[in-house]
């Protein structure tokens, strides 16, 4: 398993994971319909870096790092995961949370926060506690579901210091 920072062509290849995951509305409020492009512009272009889990060719997973906020709370990193349905449960995930951290403290950041993870998604919300997030904040009935209708979103912080 290799990390190594996405390219376009990259996420052409990972595009129908990138559409499934958002399709599913369970995890990201992203619109389910967004185009290969606009997804592009939001995964790898607005973030400052954009990485891919690759191994024997195929790709595994992906996640962007990003300022949380601009100016005074540019300190914050953010970041977003997404992992290969084929491919969960063989640690990507976590590996790439525990890459993006380190990413994130040589680019100087003294903190991570995930601003919208949803409740209702217990095998990531176990992930980010197990590596040591905490929930900080919890926003009633803000995610729309697809499936379960309106669930609470927990916001969740690591001091990277």
């Amino acid at each position: 398993m290799r990390l190594r920072m996405m390219t376009e062509r990259d996420f052409q290849r990972f595009w129908p994971v990138f559409q499934e995951v958002i399709a599913a509305q369970d995890s990201y409020a992203f619109a389910p319909d967004m185009t290969p492009k606009q997804g592009w512009q939001l995964w790898g272009e607005l973030p400052l870096q954009t990485w891919v889990v690759e191994e024997d060719g195929e790709l595994l997973g992906s996640y962007f790092l990003k300022a949380n906020a601009a100016g005074p709370g540019s300190h914050v990193a953010n970041c977003g995961y997404m992992v290969a349905p084929a491919a969960r449960g063989r640690g990507i995930a976590a590996a790439m949370c525990e890459h993006s951290q380190q990413q994130a403290r040589e680019a100087g950041f003294l903190a991570m926060q995930f601003n919208s993870v949803v409740a209702s998604n217990e095998v990531a919300v176990a992930l980010w506690l197990k590596l040591g997030f905490a929930i900080v904040g919890r926003v009633p009935l803000a995610y729309r579901h697809r499936e379960l209708g309106l669930v609470d979103l927990l916001v969740m912080h690591k001091p990277l210091a």
